[in-house]
């Protein structure tokens, strides 16, 4: 009986928190659509659109799954507005974070096809402005989808690639990260010998930067891992002079047929 009584106080306060958790967002989201209604320079409300969808990326904290669902949808609907503004003002910085967040909603949604094509977008602009780090998380968030889509050999290219350009760039944070991932294919693949290797790898780069950091070694990247475990230091935002200029490229225009 006192278990019982432990479990249901236990269960009425973690319900009490998630309470509180959605008063909070509702009231942050509340209060950026203000903002959002007030601001008429063009130029601040990609920025806005962005906090916006920030907040209801954290659709994960979501126990309910239809406010979850409302979540994502919101999340999309925020980002392509953004994506259109930055597309607009020819901000690459803002265009690429916004492909990364449509992926990873439509990851959460297992719509692997469409979260692959925002991720081919994201990588091709770290290519064009030779963002190393981004280039690198992409092609791992790549190879992670396509295993999805049992797409192994191609996971497999676009992992050799990342470990290329985390070794030939001195990563070792991201090169771990590139190691975890190959011993999830290698482990989907049933090659557990060297899904061991990959681990045992990973594991070797994450003691070495431990030690590498005790020594007073410091070595930063601009990143996050998508499914490794080791930290990493989030990337900062550049702010970008906003010209009013039509984007180029074509690749807005095919969010239509998504």
């Amino acid at each position: 009986m006192k278990k019982l009584f432990i479990l249901i106080t236990f269960i009425l306060a973690a319900t009490t928190f998630a309470a509180h958790a959605d008063d909070v967002d509702k009231s942050s989201i509340d209060s950026l659509k203000q903002k959002l209604q007030l601001t008429t320079n063009d130029t601040l409300k990609g920025i806005i659109y962005t906090q916006i969808a920030t907040e209801y990326l954290k659709f994960d904290k979501q126990p309910n799954r239809n406010v979850r669902a409302y979540y994502q949808t919101e999340a999309i609907h925020y980002t392509l507005l953004a994506l259109h503004n930055y597309s607009y003002y020819e901000d690459t910085t803002g265009i690429r974070s916004s492909f990364d967040d449509l992926a990873r909603v439509y990851i959460s949604q297992k719509k692997f096809s469409e979260a692959k094509w925002f991720t081919l977008q994201s990588n091709k602009i770290s290519r064009q402005v030779k963002d190393i780090p981004n280039i690198i998380s992409s092609l791992v968030k790549l190879s992670a989808i396509k295993m999805e889509l049992s797409e192994y050999k191609m996971a497999m290219r676009d992992l050799n690639e990342a470990l290329r350009w985390s070794v030939d760039n001195k990563i070792p944070a991201l090169e771990a990260v590139v190691q975890q991932n190959y011993a999830y294919l290698y482990n989907r693949l049933k090659d557990y010998d060297k899904g061991d290797i990959a681990e045992k790898r990973a594991t070797e780069i994450a003691q070495q930067m431990q030690l590498d950091e005790q020594k007073g070694i410091t070595i930063s990247f601009d990143n996050a891992p998508v499914k490794g475990k080791k930290p990493a230091v989030a990337k900062k935002k550049k702010t970008l002079v906003a010209t009013k200029k039509p984007l180029k490229t074509s690749a807005v225009g095919k969010l239509a047929s998504l």
